[in-house]
């Protein structure tokens, strides 16, 4: 395989021209021009720097005449000229242009570069972020795995202490020492299985904090691994606002461009096709949609300048990209004149309704422009969309309100995305439901349950949400007998309305990569895609639209039980320890409470019961101390355990926390879960 001398030159010169590009258009935008024109000149001199590395006089020249241009208005007050932003846009595109040349051709093409540099040629590569953020776990991993190496030394004082107990064992006994009575012998052993003991104890406890934090490594690791095959669709904005504002130019008109949905990370495959097909919706909305002229757009009652903005939102298992303007309209009398000269006529004659010529603009080939130019008028714009969205497997679809705009849609499913969902648990299996649809949760007893003819509600927000179980969707076990515990209920909203679902379990919030279901693997419609956990094991993504749906067709909804757990109550000021306590504690059984002051901790203690109390010392205004005190103090409540989880380790605390009555003090720089929660589970039986 030759070498390719310009490999790391062309990523580096794309991504200085996206931001040298993205920056001149925000000048365009009136920003302060004394610190953007700075920034553009740096970048400008690291890109001459490199072309002059690999060679390219030609890329260096053009680049040095950037740094000539902008210097000219880098001490101006004023907002930089539109005539000079043309001539920094002219330059980057050449150079564009030179640096796409030096891309060398796969073996066996014969296509000349440079007939491919009107296409659209952006490379969809892993952010920066993202390797990173892979690189820093996989550092971060191999020093864990390096601490733990001296914990090797301990096995072996282990190992020996284990060889000298056998030792000793094996020995026959002195007769004279066993008929006095001394047992020498068995005293020796005692000391060395207790020598044993503690050693393999802070083995076990030095082990098993090192391979917890080589587990959250490499779970960051496996996060952002999955990330680097997708692409953030803010990627696209940079490029269509440029389209945008060239082709406004060429025709006289003055458009802004706006996007929003730049977080929504997409394949990267699907952002390589979709980006032609936004090009020419973006481009036909400023050549057919926004009106020619000033006075035009004031005499329809609309702002001097045109807009032109993108929307991506993700929909369950499918990503939307709506292109609206705020332009004239489709014409439809001239779309039907068209149509009727190209011969195609409805059966009676009857003129096409508007809805038909929709779908007839989008098979392509038909242009209502007057004539053909280098923006439009050859009818094939709308014809590249809807080639892209079969391609993906997707559709395309136009909305239009005469003298308002138009709307053109392009919904794609999704091959693989990321997202932010809730993990629940119900009937002993978990899924995952994406967070965005997920409006709040709440907790009730069976009393709380409003009974009505259609079902049983809860209420939310003040209002009365039908409740429904989701054990059915996601597992095969039958439902338990309902319990006095409190049960959880997710509040999701779908597009025909809002359902409370009954869960087991609240896990807490997770980023996860949703694949497709293999195709010998069907599912039922509420199914949107799988993730995998930890260990690999499937973890089903649910499509909130169609769990909605689902619900509302059933028969009957009816809460899932709640299996009987201990309660706890947690008090701590601290979000993240409440938090990460009610996390561990839930996932171990326990039915959590909070309390986010010592004086309501103790409301609540008082006006329920406990089987423990998990606290923190430091707090506003009643402490930690005081809070067991007064516990202690209450013949009602004296008998409850209470364990002290703070960041203090100093002894005279310690000795504090055992005068008070705390059955156990946890420091936070040595919290250690497995041994908090076999405390627990000592300490209440």
């Amino acid at each position: 395989m030759p070498r390719d001398p310009y490999k790391y030159f062309r990523v580096e010169a794309q991504e200085l021209l996206e931001q040298l590009g993205q920056g001149a258009l925000d000048l365009e935008k009136g920003l302060p021009a004394a610190g953007a024109v700075a920034r553009l000149l740096r970048l400008a001199h690291t890109l001459k720097g490199a072309a002059g590395v690999v060679r390219q006089r030609e890329i260096s020249d053009r680049a040095h005449a950037l740094e000539d241009a902008l210097m000219l208005v880098r001490d101006s007050p004023s907002p930089v000229p539109r005539d000079r932003i043309d001539l920094v846009l002219t330059l980057l595109d050449d150079i564009g242009n030179r640096a796409a040349l030096l891309t060398p051709s796969p073996p066996g093409d014969k296509t000349d570069a440079a007939d491919q540099l009107d296409q659209p040629v952006l490379a969809f590569r892993p952010a920066v972020d993202d390797l990173d953020a892979l690189l820093e776990g996989v550092v971060e991993a191999h020093v864990q795995l390096g601490a733990l190496r001296p914990r090797l030394e301990q096995v072996r004082r282990a190992r020996h202490a284990a060889d000298l107990v056998v030792d000793q064992l094996a020995r026959p006994r002195d007769p004279e020492a066993v008929s006095t009575g001394h047992h020498t012998l068995n005293g020796k052993a005692q000391s060395m299985v207790e020598d044993l003991r503690r050693e393999f104890g802070a083995l076990e406890r030095q082990l098993g904090y090192g391979i917890d934090q080589i587990d959250r490594e490499l779970r960051q690791v496996r996060g952002a691994a999955e990330r680097l095959r997708l692409a953030p669709a803010s990627a696209l904005f940079t490029f269509l606002e440029r389209a945008v504002r060239d082709v406004a130019r060429r025709l006289g008109k003055r458009v802004a461009f706006a996007a929003s949905g730049g977080d929504i990370r997409v394949d990267t495959f699907v952002l390589n096709v979709i980006q032609g097909a936004l090009l020419h919706v973006v481009r036909n909305a400023v050549a057919h949609g926004i009106e020619a002229g000033d006075d035009a757009r004031r005499t329809a009652g609309k702002p001097v300048e045109g807009r032109v903005a993108l929307r991506v939102s993700q929909r369950g298992t499918h990503v939307s990209f709506a292109c609206e303007d705020d332009g004239r309209g489709i014409d439809f009398e001239a779309v039907q004149r068209m149509a009727e000269r190209r011969g195609l006529h409805l059966e009676n004659g009857r003129e096409m309704e508007p809805d038909e010529l929709l779908r007839m603009l989008l098979k392509g080939g038909m242009s209502t422009s007057k004539a053909v130019t280098g923006v439009s008028g050859r009818g094939i714009g709308l014809d590249v969309v809807r080639e892209a969205a079969e391609r993906l497997g997707g559709e395309a679809t136009v909305r239009t309100d005469a003298g308002k705009g138009t709307t053109l849609e392009i919904l794609v499913p999704l091959s693989i995305t990321s997202l932010h969902a809730l993990i629940v648990e119900a009937g002993g299996a978990t899924a995952a439901i994406p967070l965005d649809a997920v409006r709040g949760t709440v907790r009730a007893t069976r009393e709380e349950i409003v009974r009505i003819e259609e079902g049983e509600s809860v209420f939310f927000g003040g209002q009365a949400i039908p409740l429904a179980s989701l054990r059915p969707v996601v597992s095969s076990r039958p439902a338990p007998a309902w319990s006095s515990q409190s049960s959880s209920a997710v509040i999701v909203h779908g597009r025909t309305g809002v359902i409370a679902f009954s869960v087991n379990r609240i896990m807490g919030t997770a980023y996860v990569v949703m694949r497709p279901l293999p195709e010998l693997a069907p599912a039922a419609r509420v199914v949107a895609g799988v993730a995998f956990d930890a260990v690999g094991d499937p973890q089903l993504i649910l499509d909130p639209d169609s769990l909605v749906a689902w619900a509302q067709r059933a028969d009957t909804v009816t809460v899932e039980a709640a299996p009987s757990r201990l309660p706890v109550l947690v008090v701590d000021d601290s979000l993240t320890t409440r938090m990460l306590e009610q996390s561990i504690l839930e996932s171990a059984g326990f039915d959590v409470d909070v309390a986010t002051s010592g004086e309501e901790g103790l409301a609540k203690a008082r006006a329920a019961r406990y089987a423990l109390f998990l606290v923190d010392v430091e707090m506003p205004g009643m402490d930690g101390f005081t809070f067991i005190e007064r516990i202690r103090a209450d013949p009602r409540l004296q008998d409850i355990p209470s364990v002290l989880v703070t960041s203090r380790n100093s002894p005279e605390d310690r000795q504090r926390g055992h005068e008070v009555g705390a059955q156990g003090y946890v420091v936070k720089s040595e919290f250690d879960q497995g041994a908090l929660l076999e405390r627990i589970r000592m300490l209440v039986g």
